[in-house]
């Protein structure tokens, strides 16, 4: 598929389910357990599938370590930007926790970072941003929700986060069969697969989910702290980690994912944890929707409009 009709399709595939979601909250009452159901089927089907066979079509090199802990890094490099931008806010209390939570976290995985590799590098790149995004489940159970339920002033164990989360440990799990098979040798199957259709359905249904939950006045509260995300997201992130790749030097498709990814808006992850720690979901709705907003209008396109002139 061209790039510009990959393009138009993936402005669709969003903006479309999110409407659509948006509309139905206002005519009928969706539960949330319905939607969380929505992601599970999610989670324990189209994401494994399209985990295991990406991942296992790549080539293994010691130059792939680099993209988990370039994750790591991307996402404490947010976390130090988060504390003086919340302090220059003036934000405190479980505001202040929920803006520096996500600036840590950025949306790289099926929603949109992963889906933008694919839209510029190809499979390869889909791939490759699979194994970036593998450092997001133990970093969200390791760091995240302690860190989390600590600045809360939550105990850690009153938390149902683990049978929330439990199902995603599938797409892990097809992470490492995957590297398995690869490393075994056993080489994958040559065969038609669904890879574009599977993603966009992967991708509505996020975005479905979003729009059932999203308010509009959570973006119209919260301009000034979106307004500094997008600085953090966009320029301030991105610039460190081209600083970091050249000290590196990093080349091909594991540094083009990698910076790719570094331009990220806001989690939706980010909104999970604030209902899970009873932070400031309002905020943290804000700054994703604020985020998203600003990097599928301007981000974005700029992004395709360089990946053009550099010939991907």
């Amino acid at each position: 598929m061209d790039i510009r009709l990959r393009f138009i399709v993936f402005q669709a595939i969003i903006f479309g389910p999110f409407i659509a979601g948006f509309l139905v909250k206002r005519r009928f009452a969706v539960s949330q357990e319905f939607t969380r159901s929505l992601i599970r089927v999610n989670l324990a089907s189209v994401e494994p599938a399209l985990v295991l066979w990406s991942v296992w079509g790549i080539e293994l090199s010691r130059e792939l370590v680099a993209l988990p802990a370039a994750g790591l890094l991307l996402s404490f490099a947010g976390l130090a930007y988060g504390f003086p931008a919340a302090r220059m806010l003036a934000l405190d209390g479980a505001r202040a926790t929920m803006f520096r939570i996500s600036a840590m976290l950025a949306n790289h995985g099926f929603t949109l970072g992963g889906f933008v590799c694919f839209l510029l590098l190809g499979e390869q790149g889909l791939a490759y941003a699979f194994i970036f995004v593998s450092y997001f489940l133990p970093f969200m159970f390791l760091v995240v929700f302690p860190l989390s339920a600590r600045l809360a002033h939550a105990e850690p164990g009153a938390t149902d986060a683990p049978i929330l989360f439990s199902v995603q440990n599938m797409p892990l799990a097809a992470i490492v069969i995957a590297l398995l098979l690869r490393a075994a040798g056993v080489p994958r199957p040559d065969v038609w697969f669904p890879t574009e259709p599977l993603l966009l359905l992967s991708v509505a249904v996020y975005y479905f989910t979003l729009g059932v939950n999203f308010t509009q006045g959570d973006v119209r509260s919260s301009w000034k702290e979106i307004s500094f995300m997008s600085a953090i997201k966009f320029v301030l992130v991105p610039f460190a980690a081209f600083a970091a790749l050249e000290f590196a030097g990093l080349h091909g498709t594991v540094r083009a994912v990698i910076q790719v990814q570094s331009f990220m808006p806001a989690a939706i992850y980010s909104v999970v944890v604030s209902v899970l720690f009873s932070l400031d979901a309002r905020l943290a709705s804000g700054l994703f929707v604020g985020t998203s907003v600003a990097f599928l209008a301007v981000v974005l396109p700029l992004m395709i409009l360089g990946a053009r002139m550099l010939g991907f």
